[in-house]
């Protein structure tokens, strides 16, 4: 089954690179912060977040760089 926020991509891989629940799984934050979780579902249908494989092979949800930028104008 797909999951909302990481699509085909098992949910215990994926690894969040930002924020307080930096280097926690998806998974967890589903598990410790339901309301977290689906405000990352939100993020990523808006496209704010994403995930990208890293040269270890890991996957990251990484927040859009731009957005920040954003946040500061």
């Amino acid at each position: 089954m797909n999951s909302p926020l990481t699509g085909v991509i098992e949910e215990t891989d994926v690894i969040i690179d930002f924020g307080e629940y930096e280097g926690r799984r998806v998974s967890e934050i589903k598990e410790i912060d339901p309301d977290l979780y689906l405000q990352l579902v939100q993020e990523k249908e808006l496209d704010n977040i994403a995930i990208r494989r890293n040269r270890d092979k890991s996957f990251r949800l990484y927040m859009n760089p731009l957005m920040s930028s954003k946040a500061n104008n």
